[in-house]
């Protein structure tokens, strides 16, 4: 008969670098997005709660300070990264710097991110906004008023609006 000992457990550092590499290995993170998500206990509905060992504010330092050693995670590639995706979804950079802030990425890390990137805001507006609204944009002052809040929703600069109608012949 076989014995029926359950296998020995892996000590809780181990299993957090394990999720840490889960969590990785689909996105890139910021560090406050990941110590949000390796401190997170989780908990499943009608199952018991762990017996296994809780994390320790000790073994999440550790585990991303092995993630810094290895490069898995790096705010300033993170903060690019972010940037690229999210101008191609059509995001201004008021909007791409609040959701940076709001993943925890330095004001000084992001402000760096966006002077590297190499977007061209008054483009993207007028692409967007002629993708929404047809080509030619609308001259109307109501319809207009209609472009403007739907370009600063989205995250983009009054100027950057602006520009749009002043060179308007082009």
């Amino acid at each position: 008969m076989p014995d029926a000992t359950p296998p020995p457990r892996r000590n809780a550092y181990s299993r957090l670098l394990d999720k840490a590499t889960r969590i990785l290995a689909m996105r890139d993170h910021s560090e406050q997005e990941l110590r949000r998500k390796l401190s997170a206990q989780p908990s499943f509905p009608g199952k018991p709660k762990s017996e296994e060992d809780p994390f320790t504010p000790e073994d999440i330092e550790k585990v991303i300070a092995w993630c810094y050693e290895h490069r898995w995670l790096d705010d300033e590639q993170f903060a690019s990264r972010f940037i690229a995706s999210r101008s191609r979804k059509g995001y201004g950079p008021q909007r791409i710097r609040q959701e940076l802030q709001s993943k925890g990425v330095e004001r000084a890390t992001g402000e760096t991110a966006m002077m590297n990137c190499e977007v061209d805001w008054q483009a993207m507006a007028r692409e967007i906004a002629e993708r929404k609204f047809g080509e030619p944009l609308p001259t109307e002052w109501k319809e207009r008023a209609k472009v403007q809040r739907f370009l600063m929703y989205r995250g983009f600069f009054m100027e950057d609006i602006q520009y749009i109608y002043r060179n308007f012949a082009d």
